[in-house]
């Protein structure tokens, strides 16, 4: 690793000099300014201290990092718009503008890069996954003091900072509404486990059978990618479990609509063959046919809190954990409103 003595020989300037070009301080000439950059940029140099160095001079943006997917619109689910208002209703109220940063899913993860060239005084991370690289990168973060937070992710063995809803429970009441019904086999259509709500929703889900006697199933647990086309994709493999079994969890509306098309191209429909609840309670979830029972998830207002806690590291110099969770609420519709005539056996 090159230091700040490194620099200065290879520009030939004092130590001293190297330090006020990054902390920009007092006057400077351009040529040696250009020079020590040059050179720290040969040797890989970037200072450690940079949380004072971003401190110095703020940019007052936030970064907020989004995957970027080719072909995909990702800002126009409910999901990602929700969110992305809540962060700009809240940093446009104290201030701050938003950076919007997308990042391919396959590319090096380099969040610390944002702070480096003074681009933004903090940043918020939406859809991150618990995958080699992507983990390092928070850690850096963290382990330097930055102004950063997660927004509905979290990692075991790791006190990052977050903001999420309590996706165990939402899970658990979607469940535990269907089993009351009288259901005793219950579908479940579920995430990617790389995302930690859908660790939790899948943990929700065995809880309320558990609490209602009955075992776990793995063959009635499939998985999607949170996409409508996933949902559809799903119809294929659940169409043989209807009718015998008839109720069915998906962990996102989308999910649950792309699936509703499918099993209705099949010659089933929601409502009337099987029971279907979704979750996030989108704009389109009460535009169905039949309406689609869901989960509401309030995540404008995660994305508020998380901005206005980066912004309160900013501010305020605030080091102690960020941990909080906001409560989810399940929404009935008539989709789930049929309640089965039999005692379900499962055939598998």
């Amino acid at each position: 690793m090159a230091n700040r003595k490194d620099v200065a020989k290879l520009a030939g300037v004092s130590e001293a000099t190297v330090s006020r070009v990054f902390n920009n301080i007092g006057p400077l000439r351009e040529e040696t300014k250009q020079k020590v950059l040059q050179a720290a940029e040969q040797l890989g140099y970037h200072p450690n201290a940079l949380a004072q160095s971003f401190a110095r001079g703020k940019s007052y943006n936030i970064g907020v990092i989004v995957p970027y997917f080719q072909r995909v619109n990702l800002l126009t689910t409910h999901y990602f718009s929700e969110l992305l208002n809540g962060i700009g209703s809240k940093l446009g109220e104290l201030g701050y503008g938003l950076l919007l940063l997308f990042q391919s899913p396959d590319a090096p993860k380099d969040f610390l890069q944002l702070f480096r060239t003074q681009r933004v005084d903090g940043c918020i991370l939406l859809g991150s996954k618990d995958i080699p690289g992507e983990v390092e990168a928070i850690e850096q973060l963290h382990h330097l003091n930055l102004p950063y937070c997660l927004v509905n992710q979290t990692f075991s063995g790791h006190s990052f900072h977050s903001i999420d809803a309590d996706h165990e429970n939402g899970s658990f009441q979607a469940v535990s509404s269907l089993l009351r019904k009288g259901y005793e086999q219950i579908i479940f259509l579920n995430g990617p486990m790389e995302f930690s709500n859908s660790a939790e929703r899948l943990k929700g889900y065995e809880t309320a059978l558990n609490n209602a006697g009955i075992p776990y199933n793995s063959k009635l647990v499939f998985q999607g990618n949170y996409s409508r086309k996933s949902g559809h994709q799903a119809a294929a493999e659940i169409a043989p479990l209807l009718p015998d079994i008839n109720a069915i969890f998906a962990a996102n509306d989308r999910m649950a609509i792309g699936l509703m098309q499918g099993l209705s191209e099949q010659g089933y429909q929601a409502g009337r063959d099987y029971a279907l609840i979704g979750y996030d309670d989108s704009e389109i979830s009460i535009m169905t046919n039949p309406p689609l029972s869901t989960v509401k998830v309030p995540l404008f207002e995660m994305g508020q809190l998380a901005a206005e806690k980066v912004l309160q590291f900013i501010s305020q110099d605030i080091k102690e954990e960020i941990n909080e969770r906001l409560p989810v609420t399940f929404i009935e519709r008539a989709s789930s409103q049929l309640k089965p005539t039999y005692t379900q056996q499962s055939k598998l």
